[in-house]
């Protein structure tokens, strides 16, 4: 891959990692106000619907810029080692979405304890109703079958890299001569064109978890829940680079 797709792919990642912030301010922002009463309900649901648009636009061009050279996605070296570590077919798995609502349900709760044994209800995640409970839990079963579908195409993809013609490398060359014929480009090519295929795949899977996470909520609910999943997201490259930085290895930003 050529020094400019680097710097792009590079540049395109830190925009989002920037935008990520931006959001995350507007989101605390609104959940300071509708606790004071001044952000309405349809205020809170303009906010994540434009949130939700940055999501699908970044989707969409991230997609473009794979089915050029896919690889780099895979293992991105603008990621620091530990976000790389974590990573599901180029990003999080559709399903943590789902574990983070639980996780904070729980932590909603313990942290306002008092409040839930007086039967106070002041609309955060820890008062999910049992419908939205049920709801969340179709969710992870459903988003659960899907990636485990991701998983086996690429597990075959993977397994199907060393076929012919790549294998007849191997047999046919001495030493390490890995001259690139016609043939093991077209096959290069065909495997990449899967892999851009299945992570175009695992990219809508994510959005559309999201989307149906967005909307099992209520609106307070889904900007809180948007808002933890950002900082979580923005911590996890703070603490790899600290990591990185800490062993001696060069952070992806």
């Amino acid at each position: 891959m050529g020094t400019s797709d680097q710097i792009r792919e590079s540049c395109f990642y830190q925009e989002w990692m920037n935008l990520q912030e931006e959001e995350l301010t507007e989101l605390n922002r609104a959940i300071s106000l509708n606790a004071n009463g001044g952000a309405s309900d349809a205020e809170l649901t303009r906010l994540i619907e434009k949130i939700m648009d940055h999501f699908q636009d970044y989707v969409q061009r991230r997609n473009l810029m794979a089915r050029a050279d896919v690889s780099p996605y895979f293992a991105p070296t603008w990621c620091t080692s530990l976000e790389r570590s974590v990573l599901w077919i180029g990003g999080c798995r559709p399903s943590s979405f789902v574990r983070l609502i639980y996780a904070l349900c729980g932590a909603e709760i313990e942290s306002h304890l008092s409040e839930f044994l007086r039967g106070v209800r002041i609309g955060h995640l820890g008062e999910l109703s049992g419908r939205q409970i049920y709801m969340v839990d179709e969710l992870q079963s459903k988003t659960i079958r899907e990636e485990r579908k991701l998983c086996t195409r690429l597990a075959g993809l993977q397994e199907n890299v060393l076929d012919h013609p790549l294998a007849s490398i191997a047999v046919t060359t001495m030493g390490r001569s890995c001259q690139v014929s016609d043939n093991l480009e077209d096959a290069l090519d065909k495997h990449g064109r899967a892999m851009a295929e299945i992570l175009g795949e695992a990219d809508q899977l994510r959005l559309n978890t999201l989307r149906e996470v967005i909307g099992i909520l209520t609106p307070r609910q889904a900007v809180e829940f948007l808002a933890a999943g950002k900082k979580l997201r923005l911590c996890m490259q703070d603490w790899g680079k600290k990591r990185d930085l800490d062993h001696g290895r060069n952070s992806g930003n």
